[in-house]
């Protein structure tokens, strides 16, 4: 078995990935030519996917965020939005992936006539049909927008479905200009209905902005979170001696960050792969979580990010299992329901891989890096 296949076959958490970044390319095509939209640039499934990857991939997450464009135009019907939410629940069962909390913007797709609570039921309708046809658990986050003034509305409406499905609470979109204390009044009704907020914090702005998301807005997890390295201190040799305030609280804390690799790499977050700060974060005991962001965007899969966790930052399968237990336990869904994940599939999805490694006896080449804690 090839490390791929081993990471694809052991069950999986995916804590951050957004609905419109995750759309097949053929299903874009598709929905197109049912709504008479004609500003794709290519009608060829495999064309239009490397194209939506080529204009992500510029370093820049400004151009990252185009191709949304895209995806959003496609995604303003009922019927459009359930087929998005149903066909991600497919491809997280074909990845692996036990349980997916799923996110998007609702103001994005009322452009033709649906007001929010319309696209909130017909995603929630998707991924429920996903669940009874594929078995893996969901949660949805709905984003509300930096640059826009309506957010405290989008609060209010996560918490008018909160028995529905929808498990919290996001602020998305570009940071520079956008601090998020100028949402505090939505944080704050989140705050006091006793539900859960995520927030994009630290991926193209620096610290600053992770210290307003939690101690202003309090924020229980941060998207993304790369420019938290900047708390840190290094000596020469490039090991960390010592933490900034914030880094401390938040280790302190056990505050999870939700981790993209490649996504950080598309959009500039970090300038390669190799300097991704979630080698130092994981070292020193921060509670990471790894995920997709968005799988269009950024070509990418949850086997994907933790094949480059493996190849990249010496990760094994023991790190595997930990990272997505920490996941799991870092999940806006009850603490009783965390627990059955936990031990009734994660713990034996991962003993049932390791007694197939050990039954295979492959101890050689990359299975030996892999397993080398059993």
């Amino acid at each position: 078995m090839t490390t791929e296949q081993i990471i694809k076959s052991v069950p999986k958490v995916l804590l951050h990935d957004h609905l419109d970044g995750g759309l097949r390319a053929q299903t874009v095509i598709d929905l197109a030519k049912d709504i008479k939209y004609n500003k794709l640039p290519t009608k060829d499934e495999g064309e239009l996917g490397a194209w939506f990857h080529q204009g992500a991939n510029k370093g820049n997450l400004a151009e990252y965020l185009q191709g949304f464009e895209h995806t959003c135009a496609v995604m303003q019907t009922k019927e459009s939005l359930e087929r998005a939410a149903y066909e991600m629940m497919e491809d997280m069962k074909n990845d692996g992936v036990c349980y997916v909390e799923s996110r998007f913007a609702p103001v994005f797709h009322t452009s033709k006539g649906l007001y929010n609570e319309d696209v909130v039921n017909a995603v929630l309708e998707g991924l429920e049909k996903g669940k009874r046809d594929f078995g893996v658990g969901y949660g949805l986050i709905l984003c509300g927008m930096r640059n826009m003034k309506n957010t405290l509305e989008i609060a209010e409406l996560a918490v008018n479905f909160r028995n529905q499905g929808v498990v919290g609470f996001d602020l998305a979109g570009e940071e520079g200009g956008y601090p998020p204390k100028k949402h505090i009044e939505a944080f704050q009704f989140i705050q006091r209905a006793n539900f859960n907020i995520t927030i994009h914090a630290g991926e193209a702005f620096g610290k600053e902005s992770i210290w307003q998301a939690i101690q202003w807005c309090g924020a229980h997890r941060i998207g993304h979170a790369t420019h938290l390295v900047e708390d840190f201190t290094f000596d020469k040799e490039g090991n960390v001696v010592g933490f900034g305030d914030l880094a401390q609280y938040v280790l302190d804390k056990r505050i999870p960050l939700e981790i993209c690799l490649l996504s950080n790499v598309h959009t500039g977050a970090v300038d390669k792969i190799e300097n991704h700060p979630f080698g130092v974060f994981f070292k020193e005991k921060y509670r990471v979580t790894i995920n997709t962001d968005d799988r269009l965007m950024s070509d990418t899969t949850m086997t994907k990010e933790f094949v480059t966790a493996i190849e990249h930052f010496n990760v094994n399968m023991d790190d595997v299992e930990k990272i997505t237990i920490n996941s799991m336990k870092s999940a806006f869904i009850p603490y009783n329901e965390r627990l059955f994940y936990i031990y009734n599939v994660i713990k034996p999805g991962f003993q049932a891989m390791k007694d197939k490694l050990l039954s295979l006896k492959t101890y050689s080449g990359e299975h030996e890096e892999i397993i080398h804690k059993l």
